[in-house]
């Protein structure tokens, strides 16, 4: 059995710890104890039960059993004040909460330093990649370093992907300049997927060109092109090094649910791929259903999956957001505690953290939301949506004015994110508070031009038109939001406002007024 983690590979047959090509000098008892908890990673291990098995019962202080666990911390670039991989639970016990993968196969080639011909058996990890050195095509060496930043830069932020494996920076540059079968590379690497690019200087402009490909077919799963003006090299480099990592995290979702159809036995984490790629395509009612059972089934084979956990609360927090339901108080609850056991697991989520930041800003905590959301960033810097969410809390505040600079850090870190239609809706939106009723025209209209599956925006964009005397447009708007959310009224949008800032109470009044305008019902049954 080999666990895969970060850069490190724990073998246990071999009794080898490898960070990339090197096997890591590691004391017998500090393998042990480091096995056991990523072994036993899905729950808590007590003290009590590490000195029975480690120790195999004799008497131990707990000064010896923290030094030894510092020492397998040390072992892993993990230490006790940060606590990344392996957490102390006081009067519990310890976890190991790092994102690990498990493949029976041998070691390779590669990882033993005996060369690039020993491949291996097992499948590979999911989200496993390897990103390859870009080719500098500017025949000028001296923009080496620039394409060789991107490469790195890459690496570690594709590593910031939850449930990712990335082949460390070192074992990836072994295959700088040299022509790669890719079919042979995955095998020994253990690896799925390759990222591969080129970077080409030509005057004042760059190009950079990438695509995904599948280990084991070869087939191209995705690719892109990237051109800009040379102004600031290491800027630029910032920016389209997250702008890729944006979009191959929605690639690499959607790669994984592909397979996960396939597997005739689902684990928890094919569940979770498959729910998310359905949260992916909007926040309609079927959708967020068909997302919440695979989320739901995944808990139920494993209930601290992270990542099914922070999806369940991210859809109950969407519901509550989207004004699709009327025990919006009750969802908000649910995803606040979701979220805060989601923490307790793995404390250093980014995405548990913006979610619970948006629980925030929708239940008339602003403050804390953005305190939240700039904790995701601190976390993941490409994170996008968490400046969007910081948007929101502008306008909830009673700032609209300031929504729109947020939103466009979004767009600019990830132009072709999943959530881009949501974002341009607020900018939308905020114009509308603004009583900008024809500017909140054209921006939802372009939210609804990416994706139409988004029920109130249609709703804000009949308010909008009847604001400025469109009525039939507001009313075909209208026509087109009930026909994904039949449920929504007036008396729904404005009950329980997220915020009580009396600007922004003034704006949501009169932005009720105009849906009344186009023909949104006061109330109806409720569901």
């Amino acid at each position: 059995m080999r666990y895969l983690f970060e850069d490190y590979a724990l073998d246990i047959d071999r009794r080898e710890l490898r960070r990339g090509p090197d096997v890591l000098p590691v004391a017998p008892q500090v393998f042990d104890l480091l096995a056991y908890l990523v072994h036993h990673r899905e729950r808590v291990v007590s003290k009590d039960e590490l000195i029975n098995t480690v120790w195999n019962g004799r008497i131990v202080s707990d000064a010896a059993l923290t030094t030894r666990l510092n020492v397998a911390r040390g072992a892993i670039g993990d230490s006790g004040e940060q606590q990344r991989l392996i957490k102390t639970l006081p009067r519990k016990g310890f976890r190991f909460i790092g994102s690990v993968q498990e493949t029976q196969a041998a070691l390779s080639g590669v990882e033993k330093g005996r060369g690039h011909n020993a491949p291996t058996s097992a499948s590979p990890p999911r989200l496993s990649i390897v990103v390859l050195p870009f080719a500098n095509l500017s025949g000028d060496a001296e923009q080496d370093y620039f394409v060789d930043g991107v490469t790195e830069s890459l690496t570690t932020d594709l590593s910031r992907i939850s449930g990712s494996f990335v082949i460390g920076r070192h074992t990836a540059f072994t295959y700088k300049g040299k022509a790669v079968d890719l079919k042979q590379l995955g095998r020994e690497l253990s690896v799925r997927y390759v990222l591969e690019g080129s970077v080409q200087r030509g005057g004042n402009r760059i190009r950079v060109n990438v695509q995904l490909i599948d280990t084991e077919t070869s087939n191209h799963l995705w690719a892109d092109r990237f051109d800009k003006p040379v102004a600031d090299l290491f800027d630029m480099q910032d920016e389209i090094v997250s702008r890729l990592a944006n979009a191959l995290n929605t690639q690499l979702i959607e790669a994984e649910a592909r397979r996960a159809k396939l597997s005739p036995h689902q684990d928890a984490m094919d569940l979770y791929f498959q729910g998310k790629a359905w949260a992916n395509r909007g926040p309609t009612r079927e959708y967020m259903a068909q997302a919440r059972s695979f989320f739901e089934r995944a808990l139920a084979l494993d209930p601290d999956n992270v990542e099914a956990l922070v999806g369940t609360a991210a859809l109950d927090a969407a519901s509550a957001a989207s004004h699709m339901v009327e025990d919006r108080g009750a969802r908000l609850a649910s995803a606040e505690a979701i979220l805060i056991k989601a923490l307790s697991i793995a404390s250093k989520h980014a995405r548990a953290h913006l979610y619970l930041g948006n629980v925030k800003l929708f239940t008339n905590r602003a403050e804390q939301g953005i305190s939240e959301c700039e904790r995701a960033l601190a976390l993941d810097r490409n994170l996008a949506e968490a400046h969007n969410s910081i948007g929101i809390a502008k306008a909830l505040v009673g700032r609209s004015g300031e929504t729109e600079a947020h939103v466009q850090e979004a767009l600019r870190l990830s132009p072709r994110d999943d959530g881009v239609y949501r974002w341009l809706y607020i900018i939308g939106a905020a114009k509308l508070q603004l009583g900008a009723d024809a500017e909140a025209v054209a921006w939802i209209r372009r939210s609804l031009d990416v994706n139409r599956n988004y029920p109130v925006a249609h709703f804000h964009l009949a308010a909008a038109l009847a604001l400025i005397g469109r009525l039939s447009e507001a009313q075909a708007a209208v026509k087109d939001g009930l026909g994904l959310d039949p449920y929504f009224t007036c008396g729904r949008f404005l009950a329980n406002p997220m915020s009580d800032n009396p600007t922004f109470l003034a704006a949501e009044k009169r932005i009720a007024e105009g849906m009344r305008a186009a023909g949104v019902p006061e109330s109806q049954g409720t569901k």
